[in-house]
């Protein structure tokens, strides 16, 4: 049974899985800037306004979490777990995470990211009558 609420384990998660979509993006933002493609600044963008949001969101995440005396740690990694210690005002918490679920949360973030990102449309297309 865990101590910590559900919304605070929902930010120190953020400060688990945010850092790693930075690096995913900016590993990505690399390979776009060494590829060949014809017009990479759509895409160039795309990434460096998602990792932006990022970063601004995790600057907050880590804001909140000092302010309120969160702190999460990575003690050990194998072939398929991840285990974290949470540290939640006095109290120690081990979690472990499925490296797969780790995976596919970061991957959902990405899409979140870029996918809202991408939502203004710089084109209105009209119907015609």
């Amino acid at each position: 049974m865990t101590r910590i609420p559900e919304e605070d384990r929902d930010v120190i998660e953020k400060a688990i899985y945010l850092p790693m979509v930075l690096t995913i993006l900016s590993r990505d933002l690399t390979v776009f800037n060494q590829s060949p493609f014809k017009l990479k600044d759509p895409y160039v963008n795309l990434v460096e306004e998602a990792m932006k949001t990022i970063q601004a969101e995790l600057s907050q995440v880590k804001q909140y979490m000092r302010k309120n005396h969160l702190k999460v740690f990575e003690l050990k990694r194998d072939e398929a777990f991840t285990m974290y210690t949470f540290l939640y005002k006095g109290y120690e918490e081990h979690h472990s995470y499925f490296n797969p679920r780790i995976r596919n949360k970061v991957q959902e973030l990405m899409g979140f990211y870029l996918n809202r990102m991408n939502n203004p449309s710089p084109i209105d297309v009209k119907e015609s009558s």
